[in-house]
């Protein structure tokens, strides 16, 4: 029987790639041929990183293995891409070639710690799930000192992420009895810790202020001298520390860089109403791209399902309605709380974000965010 549909390679399967692999199969079922490449055996979803860091869970109990992907017309391939074609839309990989007629690259984006001098020698990051794991013991027997999470470029993923550390470690060391010899500095480049939200950044702000957490905004963290313990910022300010807890500059995987003419804020530019590249036929989404929402899973997946829907209209005939830079964002306040804020990119002359206040109930919701996806992707129930 011939295939009804043209052959579809996805390039990381991510929140992005797996939403659009799932949204293709849903549509043409065993008609599909679409190959999901990844080069990890498993998905992890960020937030599961801080659970890992501040001892809630174990890096095993995170992890979903991609094995447990059984759609119908999709395989899952476990293999490192070493170069792209997207001219040809042909991928090689360590193991082979793949050629295409509709390729996405979702490959995310790279931590660059040697961006940062210093950072590797005296810092922790904590944004990869082997840095959560190497934190776990540090944070658990961290005594006096001070704490400082610092944001070493932008963009970065997830925003919020190290408001939300900040916190969870200020619980932490109160839980040991020891944050009363523990200082905890946050130094972030940006304004605010959440911009499209004023109401989201005054209450973390206040919370800041509530548990003594030195807040440093509009700041970045250029360089760590080992020897001398010492964050230096971008206005010269020297900030010691015991413990350094970084989010490291982000950049694009290497071979995509080699793909794509990148200017601008050195990630992939695409047509917003299809995630489509300079190049036919080939989309890129999530972490990788420029599209002007922030890095996190939530915006993956929107864009995932635009290019699909996209790819669905190539093949069948019609259009696409576009991607409307909507997502909704959990937040950890710490003591058992959650608060959540719903963003908006594109509607209006400037982003916005609705703030929903720290309550027991968004945890529920957070983790229904969590069960959710693991249904959808991996047929997991719970």
């Amino acid at each position: 029987m011939p295939r009804v549909t043209p052959r579809v390679i996805v390039l990381g399967a991510g929140f992005g790639g797996l939403e659009f692999a799932t949204v293709l199969s849903d549509e043409f079922g065993d008609d599909l041929d679409l190959t999901l490449i990844d080069e990890s055996g498993e998905f992890v979803f960020g937030f599961s990183k801080l659970d890992v860091m501040f001892g809630r869970t174990t890096a095993q109990a995170v992890k979903l293995p991609y094995r447990n992907v059984v759609k119908p017309g999709v395989r899952v391939l476990r293999e490192t891409v070493t170069s792209i074609d997207a001219a040809q839309r042909r991928v090689t990989t360590d193991r082979g070639v793949h050629e295409a007629d509709f390729l996405v690259v979702g490959l995310g984006a790279d931590y660059d710690l040697a961006a940062t001098p210093g950072l590797a020698e005296a810092g922790h990051e904590f944004y990869s799930l082997a840095g959560a794991v190497g934190l776990a013991e540090p944070l658990a027997t961290l005594s006096r000192g001070r704490a400082v999470v610092g944001v070493c470029g932008v963009p970065y993923k997830c925003p919020p992420a190290p408001s939300e550390t900040a916190l969870l470690l200020h619980d932490l060391l109160t839980a040991r009895g020891v944050r009363d010899r523990c200082e905890i500095t946050f130094t972030i480049p940006l304004p605010s810790p959440v911009p499209p939200s004023p109401d989201t950044s005054r209450a973390l702000t206040a919370a800041f202020g509530d548990r003594g957490i030195e807040f440093v905004p509009g700041r970045l963290v250029t360089h760590l001298e080992p020897g001398r313990r010492v964050a230096v910022l971008d206005d010269g300010t020297e900030v010691p520390f015991d413990l350094f807890l970084a989010v490291p500059r982000h950049r694009v995987p290497e071979v995509v860089a080699r793909t794509f003419d990148l200017a601008g804020d050195g990630f992939v530019p695409v047509d917003r109403a299809s995630m489509q590249t300079q190049f036919p036929g080939v989309y890129a989404i999530g972490d990788v791209t420029s599209v002007g929402v922030p890095k996190a899973g939530v915006f993956a997946e929107g864009q995932g399902a635009v290019a699909a829907a996209a790819v669905i209209a190539a093949i069948r005939g019609g259009s696409s309605g576009g991607y409307d830079g909507r997502g909704v964002c959990y937040l950890e306040f710490g003591g058992g709380r959650v608060g959540r804020v719903d963003v908006d990119f594109f509607s209006g002359p400037t982003p916005t974000g609705r703030y929903s206040e720290p309550s027991t109930e968004l945890v529920a919701e957070k983790r229904h965010f969590g069960s959710s996806r693991r249904a959808r992707w991996f047929g997991m129930s719970g």
